[in-house]
């Protein structure tokens, strides 16, 4: 997303009348009176939480563009919300941490990315739940909802239109290792479904099933405007970058390889979904139960869920 002339960022109450985000908010609640809705009602017809409906009046949580489209048809708004959502800098004085602002500046940057990740979601797939409860292990109060919102800053260049092609192959850990809870789970798994269908992205599946040779590491390759080409990976607390050519190839040729032997898009779409239902059931189940307490982060992270085969639906053209 590029920047626009915006005045604060979100939950601002500095000098300005509004800040865009409660802007974006009070119009929101204009048309939900105005449709005799409850924050609660028109939560349950999106559907999401009450809170998320809340927040996002207030000013202090970021919506995504799903969200503001679900609203103009359920408050038949004439596009009014997307329109305006799609103008906002909802991101525009974010603070990343110093050892990956560099890598950040190439994302705002980048004509071509391709990814292999292990153990968690990439955070340019991160639906907002997810980065809050991982982000939440290592930092509280503001400080961890400033990194995520900086996280969810990274996203918008590439959730455009126009945005820059865009391929992560995840390995199978990503989709079973329990973040936060089954429904924080469950809406990142809808959230990989629904930016899977953008003509600029493909996201493929490595199954742990399948006999593969992956790389030691997640790693990204980054191709910037003039064709300057760079190799990202992360240690435990800093990001390594290098430009060297010989090292770009062969890390190319690998990750090109490991992505024509893992499943296809179509194929990995299919086993994100089974994996999801397996979250949904699972919350559910604790839902039943009247069972709201949450795991420990560290036992959250080794808890999986049983592996299925992947269901293959009928191929259907990517729009």
């Amino acid at each position: 997303m590029t920047r626009r002339n915006a005045t604060a960022g979100t939950g601002s109450t500095g000098g300005a009348a509004a800040t865009t985000a409660g802007v974006f908010g009070e119009l929101l609640r204009h048309y939900r009176e105005s449709a005799a809705l409850t924050q609660d009602a028109l939560a349950r017809r999106i559907p999401c939480d009450r809170s998320q409906v809340a927040r996002v009046e207030a000013g202090t949580r970021v919506p995504q563009d799903t969200f503001a489209k679900a609203c103009d048809e359920l408050l038949d708004t004439g596009g009014v919300l997307l329109r305006l959502w799609g103008r906002i800098d909802w991101y525009p004085e974010v603070e990343h941490p110093d050892w990956f602002r560099r890598r950040a500046e190439m994302d705002a940057k980048a004509v071509t990315l391709r990814e292999y990740q292990t153990d968690v979601v990439p955070g340019l797939l991160q639906a907002p739940g997810y980065a809050r409860a991982l982000l939440a292990q290592i930092a509280t109060g503001d400080e961890a909802e400033e990194r995520v919102r900086a996280r969810l800053s990274r996203q918008q260049r590439f959730l455009a239109e126009d945005g820059p092609v865009y391929i992560a192959v995840l390995d199978e850990s990503c989709l079973r290792n329990v973040v936060g809870d089954a429904a924080v789970m469950r809406d990142q798994h809808a959230h990989l479904l629904a930016v899977g269908q953008r003509p600029n992205i493909w996201i493929q599946v490595a199954p742990a099933a399948r006999p593969l040779v992956r790389p030691t590491t997640s790693m990204s390759l980054i191709t910037l405007p003039g064709g300057d080409r760079w190799v990202y990976s992360e240690s435990l607390s800093r990001g390594h970058l290098t430009d060297d050519p010989a090292a770009f190839e062969r890390h190319s040729q690998n990750y090109d390889v490991l992505r024509a032997d893992v499943l296809s898009a179509l194929e990995s779409a299919a086993l994100i979904s089974d994996v999801m239902k397996g979250f949904d059931h699972h919350a559910e189940g604790r839902s039943q139960r009247g069972d709201v307490g949450q795991e420990q982060p560290q036992r959250q992270r080794r808890r999986q869920l049983p592996r299925s085969r992947p269901r293959i639906p009928r191929p259907r053209p990517r729009t």
